[in-house]
C-alpha cells in the first residue's frame, strides 16, 4: 500500500510503498477514501526537517539538553549516531482520515465491516487505529466533509476549555483553518465572533459565516478594534489558533481581553508572558491539548478504557461525534473550506509548494481498489543453502539503533513491524530482503534459521514459544518473560522439547571486553558485587512502567545486572530480597536495591535508581575478593586494585552488543548452543520475578529450579 512520509532529517516528503498493517486487538482496519492535509500543523514538520541541525537544535532546546546529557555519559560519536539514526526515521504525515471498515479487531463490538468512519489515521491507504479514536458517519455526511471531524474537534477542544456563554465576545487569531472552524463553532454557540488574520482572502471567508473581521495589514489595530466592539469592556475570550515565534499574539491577547478574561491557545506561538498584563486583569490562560479528554492517554486510546460520561462529558472522541453530528444538520459547513482535490499519486502537488500555499483545505483522494500486501521484497537476495539467516520481529529503538549496526554483515532476510513503515524504512537502510507486517512470515520460511524478537516486553515469552516450537533458533532482548507461568512454560519446552534449537536472551554485559577481563582476574573465589544504575527518570505513563505490557523496569533492565552478577561470580542466585523507595500506579518501581545471595556463598548488591543526576555514571559495578577491588565505570573503563600486573582498561563506551550477536551468528552458524547458558538464563529471570514478588511480600524470596 501507498503511504506519505517525511524524513525528518532532510524534510523530504515521499510517497512510500509499505506492506499493509494486521488487525489489532481493540483496533479496526480501514481502506481510506479521503483524508484532510493539516496545512498547518504539516508544514512545521516539512519546514522543521528541512532546516540544518542548528537550526533544528534552536526550535527544541529541550532535547538539545538531553543530547548534551548522553554526551557526558555515552561519549560524543555514540551521541551523534543516535541523533542522526532518530531523524532518519520517516514518520507518518496526516491525522484526518475517511474510510470504510475492512477488518474489526477483537474486543470491539460496536463497529461493523463496511461501516464508514472517520479517525486520525495518517494519509495512507489502509490505517489500524484504536476504537476510541473511530466516530461513525452519519449518512447524510459525505466522505469530503467527514474529513473535517478531527481537525474540527481541535478547535472545539479549545473552545470547551474557554467555556463561553450564549452572548459572548470572541476573538480568534489566525483563520487558518483550525480558526476558520473554531471561529464557526463559536457562532453556532451563540456568540460574536472576531477574526483576525492577515489573509484577506481568508477573511472574505469568514465574513461569509458571519464573523467580523480585523486585519492589521489594512491598518487595523486588534486591541483598537476589540475595545471599540464591546465599548471598552474588552473580550470575553480570546482564542489564538495562529503559529508564529514571536510574543506579539500573547500580548495583545491579554490585552485586548476584559477583566478576568479566558485566553486558551490552540496554535504554537511564543509564551513570554507580561505578568503586568495578566497580574492587572486576573487573566486565565490554559494550553488546548489536541482532540479533547483520553489524548496521550495509553489507557484511553490503545486500551479501549472509556472515560465515564457524567464525570467527563466530553472525551475526544465525544468531540468527534459532536462534529459529525453538526455536519449532519447542517448547522456546520466545511464545503466552502475545500480548495484542493488531489489524487494521493499526486499528493506532490500540495506538499511540493506547501511552504507557500495559501491555500485552506486540500482533500487526498483514494483509490477504490487497491492490491494489499503484508510483505514487501526490497531486494532479490538467494538465501538458499546459507545458515544463520536472520528474521526480526520489531523495529523499534532498540532494533534501530543497536541490533542492526552490531548485525552488519548479517544474512537478514525479514523485518517485521506492526505498522509496516519503520520496518520498510530499517529494510531500506541496512539491505534487509523483505519488510513484513505478518511475522508468521518469518516462522514458516525454512531458510529462516535464527529469529531475533525485540518488541515490547508483554510479547516475548508468548513469540520466543511460538518461533521455537516452529524449529527456529531464537534472541529474544530481555526480559524473557514477565510472569513465572510464561517461564515455566519456556522451561518444558526445553525439558521436553528439541534440544537442538537454542535460546539466547539480551544480556550483552557479560560480554563486555571489561566484563570478560573481570571474570579472568577474579577466579572462582566468593566475592561481593555492588551495582548501581543510575538509569533515569522516565514519565510514570510509559508503557515500560506497565506491569501486564513492560512488566517494570526492575524486570526490564534490572535483569541486566543479575545476569552480570552471575557471569562474575559463576554461580546462581539462591534468594532475593528487594526494597523500593516507592511504587508506581501498576506496583512497579525504578528506585530500588536488590540483595542477592548465591549458591558459592557469594552476595551481590543492585542499586537501580530513577532519581539521580544526569551528571554521574549511567552504571557501575564494584567487586571485592580476597583483598582486591575492580571498579567499572560506565563500561569504558575499569580499574583494578590489588592485582599483579593489572591497572586499568579504558575503552569506548562498549556493553557487549556486538561481542554477542557474532557468538550468536557463529553458534548458530555451527549449530552449536546458545552463548549464554540455559540455565542462566532461566535463573536470572526466576530471580528477577522473585525480585518483584519479595517487595510483594516484604520478605526473601528463595530461587529454586521448577
Amino acid at each position: 500500500m501507498k503511504q506519505i512520509t517525511q524524513n525528518l532529517r532532510t524534510g523530504q516528503t515521499t510517497l512510500e510503498e509499505v506492506p499493509a498493517p494486521q488487525v489489532r486487538r481493540g483496533c479496526v482496519l480501514i481502506q481510506t477514501r479521503r483524508s484532510l492535509v493539516s496545512l498547518g500543523t504539516e508544514r512545521m514538520l516539512v519546514e522543521f526537517g528541512k532546516a540544518n541541525l542548528l537550526d533544528k537544535a534552536r526550535q527544541q532546546p529541550d532535547q538539545v539538553k538531553k543530547v548534551l546529557d548522553k554526551v557526558r555519559t555515552d561519549g560524543l560519536r555514540p551521541t551523534m549516531e543516535a541523533v542522526l539514526n532518530k531523524l532518519d526515521q520517516p514518520i507518518p504525515l496526516g491525522y484526518c482520515q475517511v474510510g470504510r471498515v475492512i477488518a474489526v479487531g477483537e474486543d470491539v463490538s460496536d463497529i461493523q465491516l463496511g461501516d464508514r468512519v472517520a479517525s486520525n489515521g495518517p494519509h495512507a491507504e489502509i490505517v489500524c487505529v484504536p476504537r476510541n479514536l473511530v466516530a461513525p458517519i452519519p449518512a447524510s455526511v459525505s466522505d469530503d466533509e467527514a474529513a473535517f471531524t478531527v481537525i474540527g474537534a481541535i478547535g472545539l477542544q479549545g473552545i470547551r476549555l474557554l467555556n463561553p456563554t450564549l452572548g459572548e465576545t470572541v476573538v480568534v487569531v489566525g483563520l487558518g483553518l483550525i480558526g476558520l472552524l473554531t471561529a464557526e463553532l463559536l457562532r453556532i454557540n451563540g456568540c460574536r465572533v472576531v477574526g483576525v488574520d492577515l489573509d484577506e482572502a481568508k477573511l472574505e471567508l469568514a465574513r461569509g459565516k458571519g464573523i467580523l473581521t480585523c486585519n492589521p495589514t489594512q491598518g487595523d489595530d486588534p486591541v483598537k478594534f476589540v475595545m471599540e466592539l464591546t465599548g471598552g469592556i474588552g473580550a470575553d475570550g480570546v482564542l489564538i489558533t495562529a503559529s508564529a515565534k514571536n510574543n506579539d499574539i500573547i500580548s495583545q491577547a491579554a490585552q485586548m481581553s476584559r477583566k478576568r478574561g479566558k485566553i486558551v491557545l490552540i496554535g504554537v506561538v511564543g509564551l513570554d508572558l507580561s505578568r503586568a498584563e495578566f497580574y492587572e486583569k486576573e487573566l486565565t490562560f490554559q494550553v488546548s491539548c489536541s482532540y479533547g479528554p483520553g489524548r496521550y492517554d495509553d489507557l484511553y486510546e490503545q486500551k479501549g478504557r472509556d472515560y465515564p460520561l457524567p464525570y467527563v462529558r466530553w472525551t475526544e472522541n465525544r468531540n468527534f461525534q459532536t462534529i459529525l453530528q453538526l455536519l449532519a444538520s447542517g448547522l456546520l459547513d466545511v464545503k466552502p473550506y475545500i480548495t484542493e482535490r488531489i489524487p494521493l499519486a499526486e499528493y506532490d502537488k500540495i506538499y511540493g509548494q506547501i511552504g507557500t500555499s495559501r491555500t485552506i483545505a486540500s482533500l487526498l483522494e483514494y483509490p477504490e481498489e487497491l492490491s494489499v500486501k503484508y510483505t514487501i521484497r526490497h531486494q532479490e537476495v538467494p538465501f538458499t543453502g546459507r545458515k544463520g539467516v536472520v528474521g526480526i520481529i520489531g523495529a523499534g529503538n532498540f532494533t534501530k539503533m543497536t541490533l542492526l549496526p552490531a548485525l552488519k554483515g548479517a544474512d537478514i532476510k525479514y523485518i517485521a513491524s506492526a505498522n509496516g513503515l519503520s520496518g520498510t524504512s530499517l529494510a531500506q537502510k541496512h539491505g534487509i530482503a523483505q519488510s513484513t507486517t505478518d511475522y508468521r512470515e518469518i516462522l514458516r520460511d525454512d531458510e529462516v534459521d535464527l529469529v531475533l524478537i525485540t518488541t515490547r516486553h508483554h510479547q516475548h515469552a508468548s513469540l520466543t514459544l511460538e518461533a521455537l516450537r516452529n524449529g527456529k533458533h531464537v534472541f529474544v532482548e530481555k526480559p524473557l518473560a514477565i510472569y513465572e507461568e510464561e517461564l515455566a512454560e519456556i522451561d518444558r519446552f526445553f525439558r521436553e522439547g528439541t534440544p537442538a534449537l537454542s535460546l539466547t536472551v539480551g544480556f550483552n554485559r557479560r560480554f563486555s571486553p571489561h566484563a570478560r577481563k573481570m571474570k579472568a582476574l577474579l577466579g572462582s573465589a566468593p566475592m561481593n558485587v555492588v551495582a548501581t544504575m543510575n538509569a533515569g527518570f522516565i514519565p510514570v505513563n510509559s508503557w515500560v512502567h506497565d506491569r501486564t505490557v513492560g512488566g517494570g523496569r526492575i524486570l526490564g533492565e534490572a535483569c541486566h545486572f543479575i545476569d552480570l552478577i552471575t557471569y562474575l561470580t559463576g554461580s546462581r542466585v539462591s534468594a532475593v530480597c528487594m526494597n523500593a523507595l516507592g511504587t508506581h500506579p501498576s506496583e512497579t518501581t525504578d528506585n530500588a536495591s536488590i540483595l542477592l545471595r548465591y549458591e558459592n556463598g557469594s552476595t551481590g548488591v543492585i542499586n537501580y535508581f530513577a532519581n539521580g543526576s544526569k551528571a554521574y555514571s549511567k552504571e557501575r559495578v564494584e567487586v571485592y575478593s580476597q583483598d582486591r577491588t575492580l571498579i567499572l565505570d560506565n563500561f569504558r573503563t575499569l580499574t583494578g586494585y590489588g592485582f599483579k600486573g593489572f591497572s586499568k582498561l579504558k575503552t569506548p563506551l562498549d556493553k557487549g552488543h556486538r561481542e554477542q550477536f557474532r557468538q550468536l551468528l557463529d553458534s548458530v552458524r555451527a549449530g552449536g548452543t546458545s552463548p549464554i547458558p540455559l540455565d542462566d538464563l532461566l535463573n536470572t529471570t526466576r530471580a528477577t520475578l522473585a525480585a518483584v514478588e519479595s517487595l510483594r511480600q516484604k520478605a526473601w524470596v528463595e530461587v529454586g529450579v521448577k
